[in-house]
This record gives C-alpha cells, sequence and structure tokens, in this order.
C-alpha cells in the first residue's frame, strides 16, 4: 500500500528478508588473527630462511655440540618470529580498525513508513517494498521507484560519476539507484530490490574481491631472494663437490700432516665426521648468502610508513599498501571535487562588451538594480544571515551559491528588499534541456510587469534582440555584435569558465494578458544584462599534477562532464598540454573507450589523457587495461 507502506509486524518483514535478501552487501568473512600469521608466512624469503634455519640448526648442534652449535639456526628463528609477528599484528589490527569504521559510518537512519506509521530504522533493516521518505541531503538507501515527490534532483556523481544533478520524477525516470544522494527536492519512494541485488551491490562485488596481487615491492624482493638464492645454492653446490672430491682423492691432511682418507683403512665413523664437515660449510655458505636481514627490515619500514600515514590522517589497511601507492606509475583522478573544488566562485563579469574589473561603482544604478532582481527572484538558492554583523550562509546547487554570493558581496545586493519590492506570477524551472530558468514579476511600486531569464549563455543570447552596456544605454544586437559575444562566451569556456547569462525584458499588459492564457514567459526580442563566469579549479593542482608527471607518475582525468569542460579543466590543470587535442586521441568519451574492441583498447589506452562522460565500469575497464600494461595504477 503507497499510502501506509508494509504492515511492519514482525513475521511480515521476516518473509520478506528471506525472499528478497536483507539490505546488506556480502563481506568476506572477517579473518582471524591466524590467518594474517599464515599470510605472513607465505612470502618467499621466509620459506627459505626456516630451511636454512633447520639444516643450520642440525649441522650446527651435531659439529660443534648442543652448546655452541645453535647460535646460527637459533638466530635465523629468531629473526623470521619476529618479522612475522610485526606483519601479523599491525595487519590484523588495521583490519579489525577498518571493520569498526566501516560499521559506525554504514549505519544510517533512514524514515520509512510501516503500518501508516512514519519512523526511523538502520539502512540495513530496510526490505523489498518499503516506502522510504527521501530529503535534500539523504542517501537513497535501497533501489527503487519514485511514488510521489517534488523537483527531486539526484546526485548521481557515485554512479556516473556525472556532476550534473538528474531529474527523477513519475512519468520521464523514476528510477532510484542506492548509493546516490538526495541534492534537491523532497520524495517518497517504493524500495525494489535491496543488498547484493541493487546496482551498487553489483558493482561492490566486482571490486571488492580480494586479490592476491603481488605488490611491486614484494615481486621485485621475491625476484632478489630468489636470485641471491639461486647463486648461493650453485656456490655451495660447487664448494660441496670440490671439497668431496678432493676429500675422497686422498688430497686433504689433517693437522699432523697425515692424508685424512686411506680408502678402506679410515674408519666409517671418520669418513662421516668428514662428510657431515664438508656439508656443514656448503651450508654456511648457503645461510650467509640469503639475506635473513630482509624481510624485518622491509616489514619494519612498512609499518613505519603506516604510523606516519595514520598521522596524516590517510587509513591504511594493509602494510604493504603504502608501498603500492609509492610505485604507483598512473594515478586515474576523478574531476569533480578533487581537481575542482566543487565550489564555484564568479571572477569574469561582462557587462555589454566590457570586462567590469571594480564590481557594482562603475555601472549605472538602473542596470545594478535590474541584475538583483535577475538574481534574487530567478533562483532556486537561499541566502540567510542570522544578524546584520555575521557571515552571510548561501544554499542551493554551486552554481546558485557562486552567483547569490556574487551579487550579495560584489553587487551590494539585499536579497529581502528586493523580494519585497516584487510579486512573482510566473516561474519556469531549470531543465537540463533548455538549461534556462525564467521568472515572470510584477513590481509593487508601478504594477510593472518585467520578465527575467538566466541561463546557459549561448541560450539566452539566441532569446536577446539587444543589450545593455555599462552606462544602461540599450543597444540594437545586429549580426557583427552578436558574433562579438559569441566570441566573449567562447573565449571563457576555452579557459573553463562556466558562462551564464542574464536578459530582462519589460512586457507591455496587453501582451501580458495573452501570455497569461498560454502561461508562457516571453522568449523572444530580450535584452541582454550581462555575461558571468565562474571558475571551479583548486588552487594547487597545477602544482600538484606537475610534481606528479616530473616524478614520472602519469595523471590521467575520468570524469562525468562533458568533453568541453573535461578538455578545459585538464588544460588548466596541466593534465593536457595546450597542442594535444583531439586528433591525437588523447581525449575521449567513455561510450568511444567502451566500444573499441580489446585489441584497440590495449593500443590507445596510455595515450589517453583524459576520459569524459565515463560510467563507473568505464573506470574499471580503464584501470584494468593499464594494468594488463604493467602500469601500477592509483585511483582517487
Amino acid at each position: 500500500d503507497t499510502q501506509v507502506g508494509v504492515s511492519g509486524s514482525a513475521e511480515d518483514i521476516e518473509r520478506r528478508r528471506e525472499a528478497f535478501g536483507s539490505n546488506t552487501y556480502k563481506k568476506p568473512p572477517t579473518k582471524g588473527f591466524f590467518h594474517f600469521v599464515v599470510e605472513a608466512f607465505k612470502d618467499l624469503t621466509i620459506m627459505i630462511l626456516l630451511g636454512c634455519a633447520a639444516l643450520s640448526l642440525g649441522f650446527g648442534i651435531k659439529e660443534h655440540g648442543l652448546k655452541d652449535g645453535w647460535y646460527d639456526g637459533g638466530s635465523i628463528f629468531v629473526a623470521v618470529f619476529l618479522v612475522i609477528a610485526v606483519s601479523a599484528v599491525s595487519n590484523y589490527r588495521q583490519d579489525r580498525q577498518f571493520d569498526k569504521l566501516s560499521k559506525v559510518s554504514n549505519n544510517i537512519q533512514v524514515d520509512v513508513v510501516r503500518g501508516g506509521r512514519r519512523q526511523q530504522i538502520s539502512i540495513f533493516d530496510i526490505v523489498v517494498g518499503d516506502i522510504v521518505c527521501l530529503k535534500i541531503g539523504d542517501q537513497i538507501p535501497a533501489d527503487g521507484l519514485f511514488i510521489d515527490g517534488h523537483s527531486l534532483q539526484i546526485d548521481e556523481s557515485s554512479m556516473t560519476g556525472e556532476s550534473d544533478h538528474v531529474e527523477v520524477n513519475g512519468n520521464q525516470n523514476p528510477f532510484l539507484l542506492s548509493g546516490t544522494k538526495v541534492a534537491d527536492g523532497y520524495a517518497r519512494m517504493l524500495v525494489t530490490s535491496v543488498g547484493m541485488n541493487t546496482t551498487w551491490g553489483q558493482m561492490m562485488c566486482q571490486i571488492s574481491r580480494d586479490t592476491n596481487d603481488e605488490t611491486p615491492l614484494q615481486a621485485r624482493l621475491n625476484k632478489l631472494t630468489s636470485s641471491i638464492g639461486k647463486v648461493g645454492l650453485a656456490v655451495a653446490f660447487l664448494v660441496l663437490v670440490v671439497l668431496l672430491v678432493r676429500y675422497f682423492t686422498g688430497h686433504t691432511t689433517d693437522e699432523n700432516g697425515n692424508r685424512e682418507f686411506n680408502g678402506s683403512k679410515t674408519k666409517s665413523d671418520d669418513i662421516i665426521n668428514a662428510v657431515v664437515g664438508i656439508v656443514a660449510a656448503a651450508v654456511t655458505i648457503v645461510v650467509v648468502a640469503i639475506p635473513e636481514g630482509l624481510p624485518l627490515a622491509v616489514t619494519l619500514t612498512l609499518a613505519y610508513s603506516m604510523k606516519r600515514m595514520m598521522a596524516d590522517q590517510a587509513m591504511v589497511r594493509k602494510l604493504s599498501a603504502c608501498e603500492t601507492m609509492g610505485s604507483a606509475t598512473t594515478i586515474c583522478t576523478d574531476k569533480t571535487g578533487t581537481l575542482t573544488l566543487n565550489r564555484m566562485k564568479v571572477t569574469k563579469f561582462w557587462l555589454g562588451q566590457e570586462s567590469m574589473e571594480e564590481g557594482a561603482s562603475s555601472i549605472s544604478p538602473f542596470v545594478v538594480d535590474l541584475i538583483h532582481q535577475g538574481v534574487a527572484l530567478n533562483t532556486t538558492g537561499s541566502v540567510y544571515r542570522a544578524s546584520p554583523g555575521t557571515e552571510y550562509e548561501f544554499s542551493g546547487s554551486p552554481t546558485e551559491k557562486a552567483i547569490l554570493s556574487w551579487a550579495v558581496v560584489e553587487l551590494k545586493m539585499d536579497v529581502e528588499k528586493t523580494k519585497k519590492r516584487c510579486a512573482v506570477l510566473q516561474v519556469e524551472a531549470f531543465i537540463s534541456q533548455k538549461r534556462r530558468s525564467g521568472v515572470l514579476i510584477e513590481r509593487n511600486d508601478d504594477d510593472t510587469v518585467h520578465v527575467h531569464w538566466k541561463g546557459a549563455a549561448e541560450m539566452i543570447l539566441a532569446m536577446c534582440s539587444s543589450y545593455y552596456d555599462a552606462s544602461g544605454v540599450v543597444k540594437d544586437l545586429d549580426d557583427g555584435e552578436r558574433t562579438k559575444f559569441e566570441e566573449i562566451i567562447q573565449g571563457m569556456a576555452a579557459s573553463s569558465l562556466r558562462c551564464i547569462a542574464f536578459a530582462h525584458k519589460q512586457v507591455p499588459d496587453e501582451e501580458y494578458q495573452n501570455l497569461k492564457e498560454q502561461k508562457k514567459l516571453k522568449e523572444d526580442s530580450l535584452t541582454l544584462l550581462g555575461l558571468v563566469g565562474k571558475d571551479p579549479c583548486r588552487p594547487g593542482v597545477k602544482k600538484a599534477v606537475e610534481d606528479c608527471q616530473y616524478a614520472g607518475v602519469n595523471i590521467k582525468m575520468i570524469t562525468g562532464d562533458n568533453v568541453f569542460t573535461a578538455r578545459a579543466i585538464a588544460t588548466e590543470c596541466g593534465i593536457l598540454k595546450p597542442g594535444q587535442d583531439l586528433s591525437s586521441g588523447a581525449v575521449v568519451e567513455g561510450e568511444e573507450f567502451r566500444n573499441y574492441t580489446p585489441h584497440e583498447r590495449m593500443e590507445k589506452v596510455e595515450k589517453i589523457q583524459v576520459m569524459a562522460r565515463s560510467s563507473p565500469f568505464d573506470k574499471l575497464l580503464m584501470v584494468q587495461c593499464l594494468k594488463q600494461k604493467g602500469h601500477v595504477v592509483a585511483v582517487t
């Protein structure tokens, strides 16, 4: 029942759980301490050392008696014991810590309707058929369908990497995916699948299979140890053969200068003692050749670096991960929130065809007033100020926040006052197809009706037939002027600014009556008010990228954004060199990459610097290709 929800009785919930599963992800069973000890034993060096220690102990005791003979073998055993203890204990503690953390951070309270009563339950207790109430900022707890709600915008960047919000509604796109977040609006949803059956669950089970890859350092050390071991064994074997041959051909003498071996005259006990002595010498060579300090040194170094990383607020789950990160050859980074702050700021403002650097002072008050109206009344964001002396708080999407803060701080806008002076008659909300939003207002002082639009600059420019300059004079927009404006807009886009334009027109009464009947806003012969550029790059990124490239680490940007934004930001961060472009295959779209044949993919994957419009599966594909090519890949 979409109003009352499931009955909520214990047996009903249990029945649903049995039929559809519970809302938890399958975790590999928690590993006991013993598991980590066994893991530590699997190291090749440790195995060889244990063999040597046993031999050395045996021969040492045989040759020098129990009192002095155990030193060599015993000390190796102690070293091995230390290595295993250190690595097992630290890995075990980290594992426990991670489990605790993820239990706490994943256990979210969710609003559901059960038996007609709205209540909060843990995300793990949700069952198929539950009615969940979603509001701004909530994480969607399971896959499901939209029942009813208002202007629901979903941030699906965790699934698709696409930073633009997706509108979810009853007729066009009713699907809600677990793990995504509500960016705007509110809704009720019906849960249709939980746990491992959700899109997120399926993706997690592809990623979280424990891979038993050796870390690069382990692989190198194992190679080193085994080659030292081989050389040591070869030398030892050679020595053994030479000594035995010399002994049995009678070339060796004892302290008194007598030949040690006289064929059948020599006692068999003497022969055995001599042979054991020779073998012991050979074993000693092997023991000396194998670096027993190596595993211990590596383990201690890693344990230390892990402690240091913890101090930097970086959680490390496995000791060896520190070292893998150190040998990364490629970093695949996301754009939104990693290279960019996801906090936009207005950095350029054009009025007419001149760039305004010094805020509102040089602009005619009439134009400033129009911009105030256009910003304050045509927005989904809001401005809040606790008391006159305090800081402003802005809320809304990153774009809205940027424009509001610019108008309030730079153009001295008073939102409340502006809103009181006008009445909003009609609104056309922002939709991503048209990339613009409009509002029809009536001014209280003279009852005139005005329309204000704002949106993507090229869209707004197409609706205009004239423009204001800084002194408030209206000028005609002929083809030549239009081209100039288009150049300004392209110039801003090329320097990775997102370009927003404002337009305004007073609507005559009779025209307003017509428009009222059609429920439409005036969309033609408007007057362009101004262009605003928002700058999104995070400070310090360019330097970080340069440092990585200088150190020989290749950086690739994988993002859900469109190709133009992606290219502009990649160029700004220094990921793309200015000349590098579409021809060289440095920029591709996710879909294109997905549709390559495996052979093509392997050929092109190293050239690609930027992948735009990509889904998480494209990212996974890319990482797999790079790994096959022998890269060590880190992903943010």
